[in-house]
């Protein structure tokens, strides 16, 4: 038996591998490809700790993590030159701080409107093509 919560993120079991693949460790984060890419580059950086809400962090922590997130959106920025980055934060129904960084297109998938969590017809790709970015994402992150 685990002593640890029964999430995904804290167990990194195969819920979590059938959503997405780690890239790497940050300073208080972790930093997932997510597996579904309508959004090409989508991620999720998720805390170290299990904690639901921001103001559960403290503020060193909260700092960090802000820190590991937007290194994110700059790496995903550098690799998949999108137009806008856009930020969601909801664990309505995983209890786990984790965000997702979304690259928006102008002329892609739900421009103008908030990313779908998983959108009706999902963009999976190819192994060789997920471990391509996970590969320029690391460098772009400085792995």
């Amino acid at each position: 038996m685990s002593d640890l919560p029964d999430c995904q993120y804290c167990r990194k079991d195969q819920r979590l591998h059938d959503l997405m693949i780690e890239v790497g460790p940050l300073a208080v984060s972790t930093v997932y490809l997510f597996k579904e890419q309508t959004h090409p580059g989508r991620c999720v950086v998720a805390y170290q700790h299990h904690v639901n809400e921001l103001f559960e962090v403290s503020d060193r922590d909260l700092s960090l993590f802000m820190q590991d997130v937007s290194k994110v959106a700059r790496a995903i920025k550098a690799v998949f030159s999108p137009d806008k980055v856009n930020y969601g934060a909801y664990s309505d129904k995983l209890p786990h701080l984790h965000m997702h960084v979304v690259p928006k297109y102008r002329d892609g998938a739900q421009w103008g409107a908030p990313f779908e969590m998983m959108p009706a017809t999902r963009k999976l790709e190819s192994d060789a093509v997920y471990q391509q970015r996970i590969a320029s994402l690391r460098v772009a992150l400085g792995m």
